[in-house]
Formats: structure tokens, sequence, C-alpha cells
């Protein structure tokens, strides 16, 4: 199964706005579950995959079948995660991200649900929040379950692979950074410190199902809000996409932050077609609520 590159319109969509006040009106009356995606975090130096200069352009990410069948491409995968971890490591939260987090304080949201596995959401103080493709700060061993931190699989491969530092050609939205073969070389991967199997890191490779339970969390979270609030997601995976349905279906407002149209525009009450950082400060600002710009904690 390959990734889906792109979504093209069938039908005419409400042309996007850039007034941020049907957000802060929703975000006013409370009980707003988020939902956000790689848009969100592209102003902290992290590539979107299909916004412009998104990475699918150049880069098409590892599958779950790929992965699992393929021991040449386990080997690939680590040496281009591995390198691309020291800097996906860095990212710190932007605007965006801690806006969210102000309105939480706030008592505004129901909820986040995040389609990254970047983790600056929490970085950024907010609480509760639910990683619909898993985290990149996790592995996860295919054979006993056993679950440990990145950094402690990061120390292995520093040791497995002294000086291995080739120069990498871009850094991607699942950590993934652009190396030829001829870079990867003979890097060496490791296995499981408790059985010996293989290890994967604990996120929803393309190709592999979001765990049911996680969707029914999300689903119940869908049920549960007052609007839906979609920030810096195309939405053209079904991912994210079925949960704008589902409030749609119910009546739930679903309201979108993002640049460009998404398959969800026909969903929506309003698009707001601004960056994120800027369109939710001003939000904030609206709502009376400062967004802490001080850095947050590494």
């Amino acid at each position: 199964m390959r990734p889906t590159l792109s979504w093209t319109p069938t039908e005419d969509l409400p042309p996007g706005t850039t007034d941020p006040g049907p957000v802060a009106d929703a975000l006013g009356g409370g009980g707003v579950l988020v939902l956000s995606g790689a848009g969100i975090s592209t102003e902290s130096g992290i590539p979107d995959y299909r916004g412009e200069g998104g990475s699918l352009s150049r880069h098409t990410p590892m599958t779950y079948q790929e992965f699992t069948a393929d021991a040449r491409a386990r080997q690939r995968y680590w040496a281009r995660s591995h390198l691309g971890w020291r800097t996906f490591g860095r990212a710190r939260p932007n605007a965006g991200h801690r806006a969210v987090a102000a309105f939480g304080r706030h008592g505004l949201l129901s909820g986040v649900v995040t389609q990254n596995v970047d983790g600056l959401h929490q970085a950024a103080g907010s609480e509760g929040v639910v990683e619909l493709h898993g985290s990149l700060a996790r592995v996860v061993c295919l054979s006993c379950g056993a679950v440990s931190p990145r950094r402690e699989l990061a120390g292995r491969l520093e040791e497995a692979n002294p000086g291995f530092a080739p120069v990498a050609a871009g850094i991607n939205p699942d950590g993934d950074a652009d190396l030829t073969d001829e870079q990867v070389g003979d890097f060496r991967v490791v296995p499981c410190a408790v059985c010996g199997g293989v290890l994967k890191p604990d996120v929803v490779f393309f190709g592999e199902a979001v765990p049911p339970r996680r969707v029914e969390h999300c689903r119940e979270l869908v049920r549960r809000a007052r609007s839906l609030l979609v920030l810096g997601s195309s939405l053209t995976v079904m991912s994210g996409l079925r949960f704008v349905r589902q409030a749609a279906q119910a009546g739930t407002p679903v309201l979108i932050v993002n640049r460009d149209p998404t398959r969800g525009d026909r969903h929506a009450l309003t698009r707001v077609e601004l960056s994120l950082g800027p369109a939710l400060t001003a939000v904030a600002g609206r709502l009376g609520i400062a967004v802490d710009d001080r850095p947050a904690a590494g």
C-alpha cells in the first residue's frame, strides 16, 4: 500500500476566509475537540507531507509491509531514522502548539487528537493528547511487545555505528532523513534488548491500521465535543477525515484552519486559510488569552 500522494477535488468547494472570528467564537463556547496534522508543526521546522514543498514530492515513506518483510528495508529505515532523530528531537513547539496549550489551560478544549508523531503538543504543555499515529519517542518490539524509550535505542545505535554522520538532503515529517544507499552503507541495526526481536518505532506506518481501541476512543471524543477544530491537516487520508465526517453527520460544527483546501472542506462551517501560528495567536488575542512565548523545556 503506497501513501496517498495527493487529493484532487471532484466538486466545487466553498472558498476559504482569512477571518479567524468563527474559530474564536467556537472556542469561546468551550467543548472544542482539536484534531491536528503536520501543518501545525511546519513552523517548528518539521515539513508536512502534502503542503507546498511537502516531503511526498521527493520522498515515499516506509510502509509497514516493506518494514516487516525486508531486512534491507529495515536497515535503510533505521539508518535514516537514526540520523533524522537527532534533528527531529531538537524541534521545539511553535506559537500554534502554545496557543492550543493555552486554550486547554483555560478550559476551552474537550481534548486534543494529533496525527503527528513529534510530541510537540505535549512539549508545549497540552495534557491528555491522543497520539492517533503513535510517537517517535517510543520503540516497540514486534515479537515480545516490549516498549522502550527512543533515546535508549539511539544510544545503542550510536555504539553500534560509531562515527555515522552522513549529511542528509532533508528531514521528513516521520523523522526519516533523506539518505542514499551509499550513505546508508553497512549501518548496523540492533535487536530488541529483551528478546532479540525486530524493533519498530511505536508509530503507525503507511499500510498499517490505527489500533481499533484508539479509533473508538477518538470517536467517543468526537461524540462528546461541541465542535471540531481541524488544525493543519489536508484530511487526504481516512485516518483523520473519518472524524470530520462523523462530526458533520452528527450536526457538530467543523472548523478548519489550513492554508490549502482540504478533503473535509465541504463538511466544514468555515476554513481559515492562514498559517497556524499567526491565526491561533490572533484567536487567542480575541479571547483575551496570552500565549506563552517562553522557550519550551527541551
